[in-house]
């Protein structure tokens, strides 16, 4: 069982904002990715925002601390810092962290741990909900060869995960630790290795992922998997649970990926959850970076309230309600479920008082 809803999506904990969306009240997000920075220490073959071209570009921190305790006041309940470089890569990313959760948000990150050093973790573990590490093989030579990168980084990583756990358990701190594996042909074959190892070290949990072609992405691939192979694999996943480890296939996003056509058109999931580029530009989806007609404003330039409600995104929503077909967007997009649960509500059946 997938404790932690990775494979399904939790905007039906929100019935407040969900139910201020359908009297059509201007609902501020819930949740917000950004990215802190725009370098990146990998390469990885599989990378979706590479056409974003790691440019070395970096928030400033003075100015993201006053705009999270502007989202905080606004009602942002999270943060994952991620998106286009490696967000431990930022000089501030502790200090930001920090200031995050005493803005009243959630903090989470999706990193390669590379940058993870005791120093960072001591002040970052602490104030986290979780953290995520994208780490795309069992062995070192493997990882080399799908993070493009040295092969003394996959054991840096473990250390460096080991340490995190020691922190994590001298602060008493509740954060959520646990690795993402995106499946590749090339991996396939050490993912139970790697599931192993991971439970073995102490960690939460194992995510097992389909690969998702980004329509704007430099790197083209074919998810060659046959479905039979998967299956064997979910099996002995299974078999590695424990009371504190869980390996996550996800299998719904695997059923995903040969889908030819979305079960919906419109998508609605724009108002509750927004992106931020290592540059301050706000996005309606990280899909879509660098196409103006979803680039709602600079945090740079105006307060996020005065973009939230400002005429480019007004313009932008009226685009996607109007003339995007969401049926065409990016397989497996992150607000797919969140998509089809509003899809139900927006369109309920007959005789719903019979529940």
């Amino acid at each position: 069982m997938d404790r932690f809803r990775i494979d399904s999506h939790k905007l039906n904990y929100h019935p407040g904002r969900v139910s201020a969306w359908k009297r059509g009240e201007n609902v501020y997000p819930i949740y917000m990715e950004i990215s802190p920075i725009g370098a990146c220490n990998h390469r990885c073959t599989f990378c979706g925002l590479d056409f974003m071209e790691y440019k070395n570009r970096s928030l400033d921190t003075r100015l993201l601390v006053e705009r999270l305790a502007e989202l905080g006041e606004l009602g942002l309940k999270s943060v994952m810092y991620a998106g286009e470089g490696e967000p431990l890569l930022h000089k501030d990313m502790p200090t930001i962290a920090e200031k995050t959760k005493e803005s009243g948000i959630d903090v989470a990150f999706t990193t390669n741990a590379v940058p993870l050093t005791a120093e960072k973790a001591e002040r970052i573990i602490p104030v986290s909900q979780w953290i995520k590490v994208s780490l795309n093989a069992g062995t070192a030579a493997t990882y080399a060869t799908i993070h493009r990168t040295k092969e003394s980084d996959f054991e840096r990583v473990f250390a460096n995960l080991a340490t995190a756990r020691i922190i994590r358990e001298k602060t008493k701190s509740d954060c959520t630790m646990g690795v993402q594996i995106i499946l590749l042909e090339e991996n396939l074959h050490e993912v139970v290795t790697l599931a192993e190892r991971v439970r073995d070290m102490g960690l939460d949990y194992l995510v097992v992922k389909p690969y998702s072609q980004h329509p704007q992405s430099v790197t083209e691939r074919k998810y060659g998997i046959d479905h039979g192979s998967m299956e064997k694999l979910a099996d002995k996943l299974n078999l590695l649970a424990t009371d504190t480890f869980q390996a996550i296939f996800r299998t719904q996003a695997m059923e995903k990926v040969n889908e030819e056509v979305k079960p919906y058109t419109e998508c609605l999931a724009l108002p509750f959850w927004s992106y931020i580029d290592a540059g301050g530009g706000v996005w309606g989806c990280s899909v879509f970076l660098g196409d103006d007609r979803f680039y709602y404003g600079s945090i740079v330039e105006n307060s996020f309230r005065e973009i939230w409600e400002g005429e480019r995104r007004r313009k932008s929503l009226a685009f996607v309600r109007e003339k995007l077909d969401a049926s065409q967007c990016r397989t497996n997009c992150r607000m797919d479920k969140v998509n089809l649960f509003l899809r139900d509500l927006s369109n309920p059946p007959d005789h719903v008082n019979f529940i």
